[in-house]
């Protein structure tokens, strides 16, 4: 059954009533590939991306009037010139959307390279501090920290030659590594060489047992029984010590003793008896003694 056209009349006046959208369109994103630090001489690709069905891209760089109405420009050779701030916009019918975000392209390169440092090393624990110094010979007033993976730099407006990246409570995601660079507010798309690379060691710390420990400060799951197996086991081999150095002590105090009783054995064992004195003979009639007796007296006349 074919519809009347009075049906048909009244659904295009139901799809006549279907308002238009209204008010600007969503704004579309802007990259560069693969960075947005580009040395010189290199190439990148900008790249605007907006929904599906767009009419028209305008891709234009700021501060200038140039731009392109393209989603994609390619730049095979980095210049110092190309370097800036750049946004794109889609049109679709007679509406233009909101303009993206600003990309920053940066040519890197154009002067020398800084040196970045760790204090006190680029080993730290977890949950400590660190700071990440870059210095330069020359007079930038401004730097810039970036760490592999990330999208974008960390930038330090700072004092002249160096500047300070403070890395408070460090954890496992800090670990990588870090380059820095500087440029001066005069110029700020014209950047160093990035300094030779920093790799920064995240380690873990080792918990010690308290007298009283709560129960968040030990490990869940797995983990938790592994740290009570270790506990038990440093228990163990310490009472183990214990008790040896205590059988040392023991059999050292008991040598002792037997030594001593033994002495005093021999202290206390009696002397053997003396022989008998030879008996003299007794004269007969004491003539013997007479003669002594005149002996004697002759001596003392």
């Amino acid at each position: 059954m074919s519809p009347s056209p009075t049906a048909l009349f009244y659904l295009g006046l139901c799809l006549g009533r279907v308002p238009a959208q209204s008010g600007p369109l969503p704004k579309p994103s802007l990259q560069a590939l693969p960075s947005s630090l580009v040395p010189l001489e290199k190439p990148v690709t900008l790249r605007c991306q907006g929904p599906p069905g767009v009419d028209l891209y305008r891709l234009e760089k700021l501060s200038s009037s140039r731009y392109q109405d393209q989603a994609v420009l390619f730049i095979p050779a980095m210049k110092r010139s190309l370097a800036g701030r750049y946004r794109c916009s889609y049109q679709n019918g007679s509406l233009w959307s909101l303009p993206s975000d600003q990309l920053e392209l940066i040519a890197t390169g154009v002067f020398a390279k800084p040196s970045l440092s760790a204090q006190p090393g680029p080993a730290v624990s977890s949950g400590g501090d660190v700071t990440l110094q870059c210095q330069t010979r020359y007079g930038f007033d401004q730097f810039a920290l970036y760490k592999e993976g990330d999208p974008a730099p960390y930038k330090n407006p700072e004092r002249w030659y160096r500047a300070s990246f403070p890395i408070i409570t460090v954890t496992a995601a800090h670990s990588g590594t870090y380059r820095c660079y500087s440029f001066s507010s005069r110029d700020p798309y014209l950047w160093s060489a990035p300094s030779d690379p920093l790799e920064l060691v995240v380690t873990e710390t080792s918990r010690s047992i308290t007298a009283s420990p709560k129960e968040s400060d030990f490990p869940a799951g797995p983990a938790r029984q592994y740290y009570t197996k270790g506990n038990l086991v440093r228990i163990c081999l310490g009472a183990v010590i214990l008790i040896l150095l205590a059988g040392f002590l023991a059999e050292d105090w008991h040598s002792r003793r037997k030594h001593l009783r033994h002495r005093g054995r021999a202290v206390q064992r009696p002397l053997p008896p003396l022989p008998p004195l030879p008996q003299t003979r007794k004269s007969h009639g004491g003539q013997d003694g007479g003669r002594l007796d005149v002996h004697s007296r002759g001596l003392c006349s």
